[in-house]
């Protein structure tokens, strides 16, 4: 039995909740987004822009296609575990261009989350009003 060689590359990108798990491999250019093609699934351009920066900055556009399965928080933090999830599988497929990924800051995980509710308060620091009497 011959051991399969897998064509595609990995990379995986959080963002808050939101958790993009990227294939890419050599090809003409498609981009799908959960079965979806990206104009598709994502409605604003700014999110369009985000998600194939790492693509435009390497000058990779028409060369590689690329496959996501992204699932958790909302629209905005998808399309920034994509470009996560996206600049790490180029930098493992082109190690070459990880000074250009990291240059523009593609390469950072975005440690924000959401702060904990307390108990004793509405949520994490909103309190319930207060009476002295």
């Amino acid at each position: 039995m011959a051991a399969v060689i897998n064509p595609y590359v990995w990379g995986t990108g959080r963002r808050k909740t939101a958790v993009a798990r990227v294939r890419i491999i050599e090809g003409t250019g498609k981009f799908l987004i959960n079965k979806l093609e990206v104009d598709q699934y994502f409605t604003e351009e700014t999110q369009r822009s985000d998600v194939r920066a790492p693509l435009k900055i390497t000058e990779m556009t028409e060369r590689l296609n690329v496959f996501v399965n992204v699932k958790g928080s909302g629209k905005n933090s998808q399309s920034g575990a994509i470009l996560l999830g996206l600049a790490r599988a180029i930098a493992e497929h082109r190690p070459d261009l990880l000074p250009v990924l990291r240059d523009a800051d593609f390469l950072t995980r975005d440690a924000r989350m959401v702060e904990r509710k307390k108990y004793g308060h509405k949520k994490a620091r909103k309190s319930f009003q207060f009476s002295k009497r």
